[in-house]
């Protein structure tokens, strides 16, 4: 079979890139938009909002491991589709404002839909797209276009929530602010839902010929069982144990932008709308670092841009610690935001774009990838809960302040691992 038939439409990533962001859209990307919103709507603290996210976590911890092996027995379209109607269905209740108890669960639900049920079954669907030949495309047009989807969702969001307040934001009651983001979280569990729709229908090409044989020429292996061989061989590779610790670090900073709203609102002065639209805006940056980034990485190395993006992440992240940043200092704050979102999106695109560099073999990328997430995607349980015990103890400027100095700890961290792993690449090249 040649790799012209294996290989699926384009439309199937375009649907892939649709669906793999929008299942994250109302566990994340709102809180992070529209983050004093949506304290002040459901009555709860930072750290309380951390311990929600410290549940997600946790649930999908043990997600990470066993949903490969689910992933290998379903189709991908059938079990896609499934996590994103159930995760639509977490956002409608979401809207009845339930109680932090209920929500504790309602973040543990999610856990389960979008880690079990959907990652690994959306990474298998990329894989089967890309073919033979197109495994860097495929996954470079993923994270990139996931940036862009997560933008649009939230410039629409801005939008609906705009048109439901009828004067001046400032002037408006809690109960109407709350009113109109229970119409933002309607709208975005709507479109989950058609997405889930369109996911069931149009992804039906990846079907079980075509993906045998692709697996067959770029060596996937299928593993019916996690094995402990399996394990063994991976903790072999000294890349592997680094790029937990880059991942970690780099997916902490990534959490970090959470709280860029929030910086705009309270240090910079900006109303709710206007701190809204400074996150949705950054979600922009985010398609066009990615492309241009893994092109630079494809010419040189890409741990050469990982280590540059954590140097970026250090010296912004020193300035917003340092308090530098006030609202007499609009100019600063916007460089320091934009330089501080190139490098946690450099290092977030080229993730395990390093795999193939530190020569870990294609047939333990499945493996390799489940072992270093267990540890590397741990910020999920512990960044929220974190940040939110700096910012509850020091509301405003000083409990940001305090929360980007534990920023610049992991990113000096990071960039030190990620300078080994550059080092180490090269030794293996040579």
């Amino acid at each position: 079979m040649s790799q012209q038939k294996t290989t699926s439409p384009a439309y199937t990533i375009i649907l892939l890139i649709l669906a793999g962001e929008s299942v994250f859209i109302l566990p994340f990307v709102l809180q992070r938009i529209f983050r004093t919103t949506f304290l002040e709507s459901f009555a709860i603290s930072q750290s309380e909002l951390g311990s929600c996210f410290s549940i997600y976590g946790l649930v999908a911890l043990v997600s990470y491991l066993f949903g490969g092996p689910l992933a290998d027995k379903f189709r991908p379209q059938i079990l896609m589709s499934i996590a994103l109607m159930l995760t639509a269905l977490g956002g409608f209740y979401l809207a009845s404002y339930p109680s932090l108890a209920n929500l504790h669960v309602l973040y543990g639900f999610w856990g389960f839909t979008t880690i079990f049920l959907f990652w690994a079954a959306m990474i298998k669907a990329t894989r089967i797209w890309g073919g033979q030949s197109k495994q860097g495309i495929a996954f470079g047009f993923l994270d990139g276009g996931r940036g862009l989807v997560a933008a649009l969702f939230g410039s629409v969001g801005v939008l609906v929530f705009s048109a439901f307040i009828t004067k001046d934001i400032e002037l408006t009651s809690v109960l109407e602010r709350k009113e109109a983001f229970k119409q933002v979280i309607t709208y975005t569990a709507f479109a989950v839902c058609v997405v889930s729709i369109l996911v069931f229908f149009f992804l039906r090409n990846l079907n079980s010929s075509e993906e045998k044989q692709i697996e067959i020429k770029i060596g996937i292996d299928k593993p019916k069982t996690l094995t402990l061989a399996n394990f063994k061989t991976v903790m072999q590779f000294k890349a592997v144990w680094l790029l937990m610790i880059i991942i970690l670090c780099a997916y902490f900073g990534y959490k970090m932008t959470d709280l860029f709203s929030q910086y705009a609102e309270q240090v910079m002065n900006y109303n709710k709308i206007e701190a809204a639209k400074v996150g949705t805006s950054l979600l922009y940056l985010r398609p066009i670092i990615g492309v241009v980034i893994g092109v630079l990485a494809d010419r040189t190395r890409a741990s050469l841009w990982i280590m540059i993006g954590f140097l970026l992440m250090l010296v912004t992240s020193g300035v917003f610690a340092s308090g530098l940043i006030n609202d007499s200092s609009t100019l600063l704050f916007i460089l320091s935001i934009g330089t501080m979102a190139l490098g946690v999106y450099s290092a977030r695109v080229l993730y395990f774009a390093t795999l193939e560099e530190s020569k870990i073999p294609l047939a333990l990328t499945g493996t390799a990838v489940g072992f270093i997430s267990i540890v590397g995607y741990t910020p999920d349980i512990f960044a929220g809960p974190l940040m939110g015990y700096f910012l509850d103890k020091n509301p405003g400027a000083i409990g940001l302040q305090h929360s980007f100095r534990i920023m610049t700890l992991f990113s000096l961290v990071g960039l030190v691992a990620a300078f080994w792993l550059y080092r180490h690449s090269k030794s293996t090249t040579n």
